[in-house]
């Protein structure tokens, strides 16, 4: 028979020390809300229920969180992490078990939550980790044999238990049926009278059962955040992981702690990332790809061979393999590059398909526009494709050579291997193998006399 799995997510704190206006939950990492991360990875573990435990600013992480489908408990006092459990009693299952997570404890992975709940054999097991400074943290108490007798706080704890090295994380899984019978015998008679979680694990020792700790791959599965400094290192710590991910992958980088990842990347071989570059959204990558300093990409897919110049900017785009892209473009969304394509520098693509082979290469704007193959498309030359109220749509044939700074007037279509002259404005359709030229008459004065200033 299959066990229900549960989900409760502790994210009422206010997160003081952050100076901020949102909720702490909604502090970002890796430009994703602290929340959002935890969500996340209970959806990966298959959790059939997931209950958030909210407090300050609950509108606001209502809102945030409005995508995920989610039991939401109000805790009107903050009395402890045993109250804020407490408090789901009502929404809680009384069959099956039940991961207890943190809100602010965002980079906990679903390999560690699998072996938790996998470890769960006789109603509870927990996370734990042994560091070299354990101030402020509770210990782990064990007996003789090694079995955890108690769960020991800071302020609580005596000189000797003040050395033990083995920390909580406050992460369990719990058999929801000794939530339902724990929870309601907590008391608040401590140093800081306030409702425990630390001791469903002493009521579960005086029933007899063993209780199994596992520890995490990385420490920073259980670190927490409650300001800025904290939230900062963790970031560090998490991108560090995630490019050694892609290191291990074969990708080569010029400095790994200069590059960011706020997304999901996936690559081919022998890519090259040079410092400075940030990475958001889905991103994936073709081999033998190139990616100078300084360019953010985002949501986009980039072909094989391809050579990105420093500084450019990506937004959801397609890139076809062998095209050659920089400095300084900017694709904007729903722009497609086929292969062999070339973009110079200050470029921007809008909403356009730039066509096999077909160059761009100096000061151009392409917007709402369908570029053939073998296009040269000159220095300085736009797509006018906005009448103040309405976008148009330019069609550029193959072959076709767009003398520099040129306007193409939307909507308008320029035939196949026809030429526009330089500094054109082009507001009718032109067909294939002519020349159009759009141009104000010269008009030239001899021995003309400049105005000069009045004394």
């Amino acid at each position: 028979m299959t066990t229900t799995l549960t989900t409760i997510i502790l994210a009422a704190g206010k997160g003081t020390r952050m100076k901020s206006a949102k909720p702490k939950v909604l502090q970002t990492l890796a430009d994703k809300p602290l929340l959002a991360h935890v969500l996340d990875t209970c959806q990966s573990v298959n959790v059939d229920k997931t209950i958030v435990v909210y407090g300050f600013g609950g509108s606001q992480v209502k809102q945030a969180m409005q995508d995920y489908e989610l039991t939401w408990v109000e805790q009107t006092e903050q009395l402890g992490t045993g109250h804020a459990v407490q408090v789901t009693l009502p929404e809680l299952p009384t069959e099956g078990k039940s991961l207890i997570l943190y809100g602010d404890v965002p980079l906990v992975s679903a390999k560690t939550l699998t072996r938790l709940k996998e470890a769960n054999v006789e109603g509870m097991s927990m996370l734990t980790l042994t560091v070299d400074n354990p101030f402020g943290l509770g210990r782990i108490k064990r007996d003789e044999q090694g079995n955890i007798i108690a769960i020991v706080e800071q302020k609580d704890a005596n000189e000797e238990e003040q050395g033990i090295r083995e920390i909580n994380s406050g992460i369990y899984c719990v058999d929801n049926t000794l939530l339902h019978k724990y929870l309601p015998n907590l008391s608040n008679h401590n140093a800081q009278q306030e409702y425990y979680l630390t001791d469903i694990v002493k009521m579960a020792v005086e029933d007899g059962i063993a209780i199994t700790a596992i520890e995490p791959d990385y420490e920073f599965e259980i670190e927490g955040v409650n300001n800025r400094q904290q939230l900062a290192s963790l970031e560090r710590s998490w991108q560090a992981k995630l490019v050694e991910d892609l290191q291990v992958q074969g990708v080569q980088f010029a400095d790994p702690s200069r590059v960011d990842i706020r997304g999901e990347v996936s690559v081919g071989q022998d890519v090259f990332v040079d410092i400075n570059v940030v990475f958001k959204g889905k991103v994936s990558l073709g081999s033998n790809v190139t990616i100078e300093a300084g360019c953010i990409i985002k949501d986009t897919q980039i072909g094989d061979n391809v050579h990105i110049k420093p500084y450019c900017v990506f937004d959801e785009a397609q890139v076809g393999e062998e095209a050659t892209i920089g400095p300084f473009a900017h694709l904007r969304p729903q722009s497609v590059l086929a292969k062999k394509t070339r973009l110079g520098n200050f470029v921007e693509i809008k909403k356009s398909h730039i066509g096999e082979g077909s160059k761009v290469n100096h000061l151009s704007y392409v917007g709402d526009a369908q570029l053939g193959a073998g296009v040269n498309f000159g220095a300085g030359a736009i797509t006018c494709n906005y009448d103040g109220v309405n976008k148009h749509q330019t069609i550029v044939g193959d072959n076709a050579f767009i003398g520099t700074n040129a306007c193409l007037v939307a909507p308008v279509n320029i035939g196949n291997t026809a030429t526009i002259g330089a500094g054109s404005v082009i507001t009718k359709n032109v067909e294939d193998k002519a020349l159009a030229i759009g141009r104000g008459r010269q008009v030239q004065k001899d021995n003309y006399q400049r105005p000069e200033k009045k004394n």
